[in-house]
């Protein structure tokens, strides 16, 4: 591919999937605001609570968009595809960033900001298909680790600049401000972005082989009954390997949430923990992609999978008995930066192991379940189980389980290193 039109085709799906972490992570900082904005209640747990509710409810619509822009994007191909769901990201986010509170509208309040989640939730669900498709298909087929893993790193450059712009919002604007109104500014600053991606994405080639075809009944039937009938054992294994990834994602980006409600450091400290993730998540993918063209793909499913599930609970362990700023953005940048290794090799190994027919639907849907299951409760779940248990340790217990799951599963999976990607058939060639 020619160097300039890789450039292209990194941005456009960098742009797109920064959005999703972009929402994802400003949210999560922000869960404690939001819940009090759009869910007010004398016990700050349930206000919290009920927020992370909201958020989780955006992934009820994720393996809805999964299935039908996945399965749009074999069809008329990646670039309409894009399209669509960047404009759908632009309307949940601004009905979120500009919807009165419950003050003001009442439950009404409350109606509109679950329809934008519900909307950028379809959005969300269908985009991880159609970019990492593109992507793959536009690389060189020396580079193709390298490529995809600019799907992971964007959503550490996201986060960065999530912490960023929060950090230093808050100095500016103090925390009574920031909590209050400020963080409706971080969703419109994501917003302007959107124009932009548009463009870009207007602009690229087609790299979908596949004549464009109208979505039909029959032709969503007929992708669905290949991935189950031809795919089903794998599309297990990449929903167990996508699960440990969500969770090992949203542990990350709760960090901010623990750091303030569990551990009680300062709102300052806090605010800062998405710098450490953001430099993590920028950096690990891309030496992740760069191994994964030299080494191949299964051993980076495996190993910081592994490192995971021995360094979890000693690292919250002794967070929990030094709860110091220090402690925790290097407890946020070690499991994130072994995450991210992990994750570039998934974004790759996954839409390598499927045909063209079938490609983007295959990874939208078991991406979009397993991330609709686990992405959207893990931040839920961990908090009720803190409140419940009173140990703050169940963060680490969760993730040690879910790392083990994943790393069973990444030993059954193939090595697709030199895969034909090109090929429309069942089976895959290997160069």
């Amino acid at each position: 591919m020619h160097t300039r039109l890789e450039h292209k085709a990194i941005a456009a799906v960098v742009l797109g999937n920064a959005l999703e972490f972009y929402d994802f992570t400003i949210y999560a900082f922000f869960a404690v605001s939001i819940g009090q904005t759009f869910f007010p209640s004398k016990n700050a747990s349930d206000s919290l609570l009920a927020s992370l509710a909201l958020f989780g409810i955006g992934y009820v619509m994720r393996p809805i968009g999964g299935i039908l822009i996945g399965a749009f994007a074999d069809k008329a191909g990646r670039k309409p595809a894009m399209l669509l769901t960047i404009s759908l990201m632009a309307i949940g986010m601004l009905m979120l960033a500009s919807c009165p509170g419950y003050g003001t509208l009442g439950s009404g309040a409350q109606i509109i900001v679950i329809l934008g989640r519900l909307i950028q939730g379809l959005a969300l669900g269908g985009e991880v298909g159609p970019s990492t498709a593109y992507l793959l298909e536009a690389a060189p087929k020396d580079r193709r680790g390298f490529a995809a893993s600019w799907q992971i790193a964007s959503q550490g450059c996201a986060a960065l600049f999530a912490g960023l712009i929060a950090t230093g919002l808050t100095f500016l604007m103090g925390e009574h401000a920031m909590n209050d109104w400020g963080w409706r500014i971080m969703f419109l600053l994501g917003i302007a972005i959107v124009p932009v991606g548009l463009a870009i994405r207007n602009h690229l080639p087609e790299t979908s082989h596949t004549p464009h075809q109208s979505i039909s009944i029959r032709s969503l039937y007929a992708v669905l009954t290949a991935l189950t009938l031809k795919h089903g054992k794998l599309l297990l294994l990449m929903f167990v390997i996508i699960a440990a990834s969500t969770v090992s994602n949203s542990i990350g980006t709760n960090m901010p949430v623990y750091a303030r409600s569990t551990l009680g450091l300062a709102e300052k400290i806090s605010t800062a923990v998405p710098i450490a993730l953001g430099i993590a998540s920028v950096l690990f993918p891309l030496a992740g992609g760069w191994l994964a063209d030299r080494i191949g793909r299964r051993p980076l499913l495996l190993w910081p999978r592994a490192m995971i599930v021995i360094l979890a609970v000693p690292a919250f362990y002794g967070l929990a008995q030094h709860p110091t700023a220090v402690n925790v953005y290097v407890v946020t940048f070690l499991l994130s930066a072994l995450s991210s290794i992990n994750a570039a090799a998934i974004i790759v190994s996954i839409p390598e192991s499927l045909p063209m027919g079938v490609r983007s639907a295959g990874l939208s849907i078991v991406y979009a379940f397993s991330v609709s299951i686990f992405g959207g409760s893990t931040n839920y779940v961990i908090n009720k189980l803190i409140v419940m248990t009173g140990n703050i340790l169940m963060p680490a217990y969760y993730l040690l389980a879910f790392s083990i799951a994943g790393m069973i599963a990444a030993m059954l999976m193939k090595e697709t290193l030199g895969t034909d990607i090109d090929c429309e058939a069942g089976v895959m060639r290997r160069d």
